[in-house]
């Protein structure tokens, strides 16, 4: 009976032909990807072309190279060893392919796919202009962390800064940053609170004043509630705005508290455009993950992306 999690049938034979390179260069593609969709964008195939190479490759060498996971592939050990002594010829020899005889240019990298939440990539993207300069080609996404991390596992981005640590084996992680959160107002919402009993008493001292907030619920509010005040935030937002800048601007215009990632801040509060509520010693913390898919092998391109992210994240 066929396995439920393989990629391809791989029969008994095996040709004595020489191998494929317009295979083998799939194969990189695929084991550097760790997905078929993101496969056939980097070698501008079809997603049913790079199966039908695969199998081919496959059928000739006798071995499985690649398990089918929920979303994306994971290579064998076979796939592992190919690779190893694959990539170094294939890339020095699509260097050559894709230089020009006449005029010495090269064909660029395929653009860098990176998302990640709106906030944090506005504060990042003005430092990658050097990286810009060397050639580096970008196509950034925003959205919420889950949906992106689907789109990461289905090859649909090569990088991912998400605030929750993935999970499974398709995807792998590292931390980038810690942001910490912080309860902040304008100055004249600041004015009219009892800071004595906002110490005391915590909650009770901003129980009739207007709450701001990305969503309905609440989250990064409830949240900073639980952890600081050791108390569950019952409360409708005055104001519901699904981006943490538009949040922030709300409350430099006087709408009301929120509560904001400092990073987001740090320089109103310097200047005294917000004032920070409280200042507690254990202040609610997240840690910011980048993620890429499992046993990719990116392309060089993808390299400086992520080496980039983390320089600036441990920098700052």
């Amino acid at each position: 009976m066929r396995p439920t999690n393989r990629l391809v049938y791989v029969s008994d034979r095996k040709s004595n032909g020489s191998l494929d390179l317009a295979q083998l260069r799939t194969f990189l593609a695929v084991y550097r990807a760790g997905s078929l969709t993101a496969a056939a964008r980097l070698v501008g195939l079809t997603q049913p072309t790079v199966t039908t190479q695969l199998r081919a490759l496959e059928d000739h060498m006798g071995r499985q190279l690649f398990e089918r996971l929920p979303r994306g592939v994971t290579p064998t050990p076979a796939a592992d060893d190919l690779a190893a002594r694959l990539a170094a010829p294939m890339d020095a020899l699509e260097a050559i392919a894709t230089t020009s005889g006449t005029l010495g240019e090269t064909v660029p990298e395929p653009p860098v796919l990176l998302a990640g939440p709106a906030e944090f990539l506005a504060v990042v993207v003005p430092s990658l202009g050097p990286l810009l300069k060397q050639g580096v080609r970008l196509r950034i996404t925003t959205g919420l962390s889950e949906d992106l991390l689907a789109g990461l596992r289905a090859g649909s981005y090569d990088l991912v800064v998400s605030t929750i640590r993935p999970r499974g084996r398709t995807l792998t992680a590292e931390p980038l940053a810690d942001e910490d959160f912080v309860l902040v107002a304008a100055p004249d919402w600041s004015d009219k609170i009892d800071h004595d009993l906002l110490i005391r008493d915590g909650p009770g001292a901003l129980a009739d004043l207007p709450l701001i907030s990305y969503a309905d619920d609440l989250p990064i509010l409830r949240r900073y509630w639980r952890h600081v005040f050791n108390t569950r935030l019952v409360a409708e937002p005055a104001l519901v705005i699904p981006d943490l800048r538009a949040v922030k601007a709300a409350v430099l215009a006087g709408f009301g508290v929120t509560v904001l990632p400092r990073y987001l801040c740090t320089a109103e509060i310097a200047d005294g455009s917000l004032r920070l509520l409280l200042d507690p010693e254990d202040a609610p913390i997240n840690t910011g993950f980048l993620a890429q898919r499992a046993g990719a092998h990116p392309l060089p391109h993808v390299a400086l992306v992520r080496d980039h992210l983390v320089q600036v994240a441990r920098s700052s």
